[in-house]
Protein backbone atom coordinates (compact mmCIF):
# COMPACT_ATOMS: atom_id res chain seq x y z
CA UNK A 1 0.00 0.00 0.00
CA UNK A 2 1.13 3.55 -0.61
CA UNK A 3 1.62 5.97 2.29
CA UNK A 4 -1.68 7.80 1.74
CA UNK A 5 -3.74 4.58 1.53
CA UNK A 6 -2.57 2.88 4.73
CA UNK A 7 -4.99 2.03 7.53
CA UNK A 8 -5.04 4.04 10.75
CA UNK A 9 -5.44 2.42 14.14
CA UNK A 10 -5.39 5.32 16.61
CA UNK A 11 -5.51 9.11 16.70
CA UNK A 12 -1.78 9.05 17.49
CA UNK A 13 -1.13 7.50 14.04
CA UNK A 14 -2.98 10.25 12.18
CA UNK A 15 -1.27 13.64 12.42
CA UNK A 16 1.86 13.47 10.29
CA UNK A 17 0.52 11.44 7.34
CA UNK A 18 -2.72 13.45 7.34
CA UNK A 19 -0.85 16.75 7.52
CA UNK A 20 1.24 15.76 4.50
CA UNK A 21 -1.93 15.06 2.53
CA UNK A 22 -3.61 18.33 3.50
CA UNK A 23 -0.85 20.95 3.30
CA UNK A 24 2.69 21.36 2.04
CA UNK A 25 3.61 23.60 4.96
CA UNK A 26 2.12 22.55 8.27
CA UNK A 27 2.70 22.43 12.01
CA UNK A 28 1.51 19.53 14.16
CA UNK A 29 1.17 19.75 17.93
CA UNK A 30 -0.65 17.99 20.75
CA UNK A 31 -2.71 19.90 23.30
CA UNK A 32 -2.85 18.97 26.99
CA UNK A 33 -6.16 17.15 26.62
CA UNK A 34 -4.68 14.86 23.94
CA UNK A 35 -6.24 16.65 20.97
CA UNK A 36 -3.93 16.84 17.97
CA UNK A 37 -3.93 20.08 15.98
CA UNK A 38 -2.62 20.44 12.43
CA UNK A 39 -2.11 24.04 11.31
CA UNK A 40 -1.79 24.93 7.65
CA UNK A 41 -0.47 28.44 8.22
CA UNK A 42 -0.07 29.24 4.52
CA UNK A 43 -3.71 28.21 3.96
CA UNK A 44 -4.94 30.06 7.06
CA UNK A 45 -6.78 26.97 8.36
CA UNK A 46 -6.48 24.37 11.13
CA UNK A 47 -7.80 20.88 11.80
CA UNK A 48 -8.06 19.21 15.20
CA UNK A 49 -8.41 15.48 15.86
CA UNK A 50 -9.63 13.98 19.13
CA UNK A 51 -10.71 10.49 20.15
CA UNK A 52 -14.48 10.30 20.27
CA UNK A 53 -15.54 6.96 21.62
CA UNK A 54 -14.25 3.62 20.49
CA UNK A 55 -12.98 3.61 16.91
CA UNK A 56 -14.10 7.17 16.08
CA UNK A 57 -12.35 10.52 15.81
CA UNK A 58 -13.86 13.98 16.19
CA UNK A 59 -12.60 16.28 13.45
CA UNK A 60 -12.97 20.05 13.78
CA UNK A 61 -11.89 22.77 11.34
CA UNK A 62 -11.40 26.49 11.67
CA UNK A 63 -9.50 29.55 10.51
CA UNK A 64 -6.21 31.04 11.63
CA UNK A 65 -6.63 34.73 12.37
CA UNK A 66 -4.16 37.54 11.73
CA UNK A 67 -1.41 37.26 14.28
CA UNK A 68 -1.55 33.46 14.33
CA UNK A 69 -4.34 32.88 16.83
CA UNK A 70 -7.01 30.32 16.01
CA UNK A 71 -10.65 31.20 15.59
CA UNK A 72 -13.28 28.87 17.05
CA UNK A 73 -14.18 25.84 14.96
CA UNK A 74 -16.58 26.55 12.11
CA UNK A 75 -17.25 22.95 11.14
CA UNK A 76 -16.99 19.57 12.81
CA UNK A 77 -17.89 15.94 12.31
CA UNK A 78 -17.18 12.49 13.69
CA UNK A 79 -15.42 9.95 11.46
CA UNK A 80 -14.78 6.22 11.94
CA UNK A 81 -11.14 5.24 12.37
CA UNK A 82 -11.58 2.04 10.38
CA UNK A 83 -11.11 3.91 7.09
CA UNK A 84 -7.87 4.86 5.43
CA UNK A 85 -6.09 8.19 5.74
CA UNK A 86 -7.06 9.26 2.21
CA UNK A 87 -10.74 8.99 3.14
CA UNK A 88 -10.13 10.93 6.34
CA UNK A 89 -8.23 13.59 4.37
CA UNK A 90 -11.20 13.91 2.01
CA UNK A 91 -13.46 14.49 4.99
CA UNK A 92 -11.04 17.12 6.34
CA UNK A 93 -10.95 18.86 2.96
CA UNK A 94 -14.74 19.04 3.02
CA UNK A 95 -14.69 20.67 6.46
CA UNK A 96 -11.96 23.06 5.34
CA UNK A 97 -14.06 23.99 2.31
CA UNK A 98 -16.98 24.76 4.65
CA UNK A 99 -14.79 27.11 6.69
CA UNK A 100 -13.57 28.81 3.51
CA UNK A 101 -17.13 29.04 2.17
CA UNK A 102 -18.41 30.66 5.34
CA UNK A 103 -15.64 33.24 5.17
CA UNK A 104 -16.08 33.92 1.45
CA UNK A 105 -19.83 34.25 1.71
CA UNK A 106 -19.36 36.78 4.49
CA UNK A 107 -22.22 35.34 6.46
CA UNK A 108 -22.48 37.38 9.62
CA UNK A 109 -22.40 35.40 12.84
CA UNK A 110 -25.47 35.94 15.00
CA UNK A 111 -24.65 38.11 17.97
CA UNK A 112 -25.66 36.90 21.41
CA UNK A 113 -28.56 38.70 23.04
CA UNK A 114 -27.39 41.59 25.18
CA UNK A 115 -28.93 43.29 28.16
CA UNK A 116 -29.85 46.95 27.87
CA UNK A 117 -26.65 48.90 28.52
CA UNK A 118 -25.79 52.53 28.05
CA UNK A 119 -24.04 53.13 24.74
CA UNK A 120 -20.27 53.11 24.78
CA UNK A 121 -18.12 55.64 23.02
CA UNK A 122 -18.06 59.45 23.00
CA UNK A 123 -20.39 59.82 25.98
CA UNK A 124 -18.06 57.87 28.26
CA UNK A 125 -15.01 59.70 26.96
CA UNK A 126 -16.80 63.02 27.51
CA UNK A 127 -17.39 62.17 31.17
CA UNK A 128 -13.69 61.50 31.63
CA UNK A 129 -12.73 64.78 30.02
CA UNK A 130 -15.23 66.65 32.18
CA UNK A 131 -13.81 65.12 35.35
CA UNK A 132 -10.27 65.99 34.23
CA UNK A 133 -11.25 69.61 33.57
CA UNK A 134 -12.86 69.87 37.02
CA UNK A 135 -9.76 68.46 38.74
CA UNK A 136 -7.50 70.87 36.84
CA UNK A 137 -9.75 73.85 37.66
CA UNK A 138 -9.75 72.90 41.34
CA UNK A 139 -5.94 72.67 41.30
CA UNK A 140 -5.69 76.14 39.74
CA UNK A 141 -8.04 77.62 42.37
CA UNK A 142 -6.07 76.00 45.20
CA UNK A 143 -2.83 77.28 43.65
CA UNK A 144 -4.18 80.84 43.38
CA UNK A 145 -5.38 80.81 46.99
CA UNK A 146 -2.02 79.49 48.19
CA UNK A 147 -0.15 82.11 46.12
CA UNK A 148 -2.26 84.97 47.52
CA UNK A 149 -1.78 83.79 51.13
CA UNK A 150 1.98 83.18 50.96
CA UNK A 151 2.95 85.57 48.20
Amino acid sequence: MSDDRRQVATVADLPVPLAKLLWRQHTVYRERDGTVVIRGVDAGRWISLASHGRGRVRVRAGRILDGGTTAPARAETTVPLDGDIARLAACCRGLLAETAGARAAGTPQPSPPTAARPPKGPRKAGRRRGATVLVCAAAVVVGLIAASMFG
